[in-house]
């Protein structure tokens, strides 16, 4: 059984390497064809996909719709797919060594939003009832920060490892459950 992921197509925030966490950005236009790209990609390859679960953020809600509609599948919101809250360093450089520092401890709050822990926690719980589930086959549409929850899930990592990694705008990513 397989499960997919892949991140939102390209936002204004992405492009001026902003930290997006659980502010709700908007698409480009280059982020709505990155998300006709891989919808044309999976007709294309054949890659079977039973549902879409996706985050409630427009960037990765509208991506999904974009996805759904081209290819048919069914597609529905999952709330557990929203982006981590970054608190104070949303906005910011995601290249800012404050914050690149602040994402290798995983107990914290960045003054007013989500732990790293309580975000894996929502995404191994839901990774779980996916893996529960055998006759779906899942992509999920969501955001950086839940792909490395993504990732570590299914691949051990180091501290550093998890902080460093990232997918592309509408890179598509499998994993064996």
């Amino acid at each position: 059984m397989k499960l997919y992921f892949t991140r939102h197509g390209q936002t204004i925030w992405n492009v001026e390497n902003k930290i997006c966490g659980a502010t709700d950005i908007a698409l480009t236009d280059l982020g709505r064809q990155q998300a006709r790209e891989l919808a044309e990609l999976i007709v294309k390859e054949n890659i079977h996909i039973d549902k879409i679960l996706y985050s409630p953020l427009m960037r990765a809600k509208d991506t999904a719709l974009i996805i759904s509609e081209v290819t048919g599948i069914e597609a529905a919101e999952e709330v557990r797919l929203t982006e981590q809250n970054f608190g104070k360093y949303e906005s910011t450089p995601r290249n800012g060594t404050e914050f690149q520092e602040a994402k290798k401890s995983f107990i914290n709050h960045f003054e007013s939003g989500e732990t790293m822990l309580h975000l894996a926690q929502r995404i191994y719980n839901l990774l779980d009832e996916i893996k529960n589930d055998k006759d779906t086959t899942y992509l999920l549409v969501a955001h950086n920060g839940i792909a490395r929850v993504v990732q570590s899930y299914f691949n051990d990592m180091t501290n550093d490892e998890y902080s460093a990694y990232g997918i592309k705008n509408c890179e598509l990513k499998v994993y064996e459950l």
